[in-house]
């Protein structure tokens, strides 16, 4: 009969599910495509934030100032705080800066 066969799969499948109970292998579970829980809401600032964050090359503008404080940030004062260092390590007659040299 058909209603036997279906109830030996339906058990067939409980038992290949490894314990997890006839509810959880009968039911599907919902997934949500990777939004979260449910009663997670997204913060609209965090969005907007991680939006621009994304696109900054785009936005960017080399002007005059931006590219004055590229030059600083990333050449004028890492050489600055070597040559400091450096000039530290002369005078005091360390012998790292004499490993150095």
């Amino acid at each position: 009969p058909r209603w036997l066969t279906k109830t030996a799969t339906m058990l067939r499948h409980v038992l290949s599910a490894g314990g997890r109970g006839a509810v959880s292998a009968a039911r599907p579970q919902s997934r949500n495509m990777g939004m979260g829980p449910r009663w997670l809401t997204k913060n609209k600032y965090v969005e907007e934030w991680n939006g621009r964050r994304e696109i900054t090359e785009k936005a960017f503008n080399a002007t005059g100032a931006n590219v004055a404080n590229i030059v600083f940030y990333a050449a004028v004062l890492p050489l600055g705080v070597y040559w400091l260092a450096r000039s530290e390590l002369e005078k005091k007659g360390d012998r790292r800066y004499k490993d150095i040299c």
